[in-house]
């Protein structure tokens, strides 16, 4: 969110800190209590622990196990299980997701922008075939990743500006630099439909990877679909030549089925 959202009389501040506080977790804690939600959401302890109380009354959060810890609850899973099916593109994407990375051995995934990162919301794993360890729910950034260029160069220009300010010069994320992805970004989209971020840039250097948008009409913004994998089993070379082309045209089908135009021809 923005400063001028937060100052907005219509903006609902203990809302805004209670969705802080789910999107605190990730899937490999082993449940978290009040202090780690406080230090991971920049909120006050007594803040946390009302917000805490409250959401495990509701369902949100409960303590399965241990009485000192709050792990996700059922309303919650609810929750996103309604959200995943209203979004139709998500289960349409499967079968041909997971086809794609069983014919690349390579680790494909589906982010969305989650404030000043992308958001690891779905991922296929090649059968029979050792991948990249990411995980659902695993945050990369905007700067330095294939698919945080594909999403800057995607964005509309009021949405680019506000990713832009939200990632406040995260790893380096200056609106000159950004600029510059952006630039870079669309021209690879318009030659190839797909970005692959230099990889002296990688914000990891064990991963090669290729991303290409998908403007669902679900959603007021593009989502990002990648293919990854280790250096040593996806060169430059099968990213440029092999791999990216298999996700241009995997996206390209999911666009048909959905019947609708591309990312990048609706920039602007």
């Amino acid at each position: 969110m923005t400063k001028v959202t937060e100052t907005d009389r219509r903006f609902a501040t203990t809302l805004a800190r209670g969705l802080a506080v789910l999107r605190a977790f990730r899937p490999s804690d082993d449940g978290l209590g009040n202090a780690e939600i406080s230090e991971r959401t920049g909120l006050p302890k007594s803040t946390v622990s009302r917000l805490t109380f409250t959401l495990q009354s509701l369902g949100y959060l409960n303590h399965a196990r241990r009485h000192d810890r709050y792990r996700p609850g059922p309303a919650l899973l609810a929750l996103g299980n309604v959200a995943a099916s209203s979004i139709s593109f998500v289960d349409l994407s499967g079968g041909i997701m997971q086809r794609l990375a069983d014919e690349t051995g390579t680790l494909a995934l589906l982010l969305v922008r989650d404030k000043n990162r992308l958001l690891i919301v779905k991922t296929w794993r090649p059968r029979n075939v050792s991948s990249l360890w990411l995980e659902v729910g695993h945050r990369i950034p905007f700067n330095g990743s294939s698919s945080g260029h594909a999403l800057l160069s995607a964005l509309s220009d009021e949405l680019f500006e506000r990713t832009v300010t939200e990632a406040d010069g995260d790893r380096g994320l200056t609106p000159e630099r950004a600029q510059e992805i952006r630039k870079t970004g669309y021209a690879q989209l318009l030659a190839n439909g797909t970005v692959i971020a230099d990889p002296t840039e990688y914000f990891a250097n064990s991963i090669h990877a290729v991303a290409k948008p998908f403007h669902s009409r679900d959603l007021s913004e593009p989502v990002i679909f990648t293919c990854g994998a280790t250096p040593a089993d996806l060169s430059l070379e099968r990213l440029r030549t092999e791999v990216g082309p298999a996700l241009n045209d995997a996206v390209r089908e999911l666009e048909r089925m959905m019947g609708q135009g591309s990312a990048v021809s609706m920039r602007g």
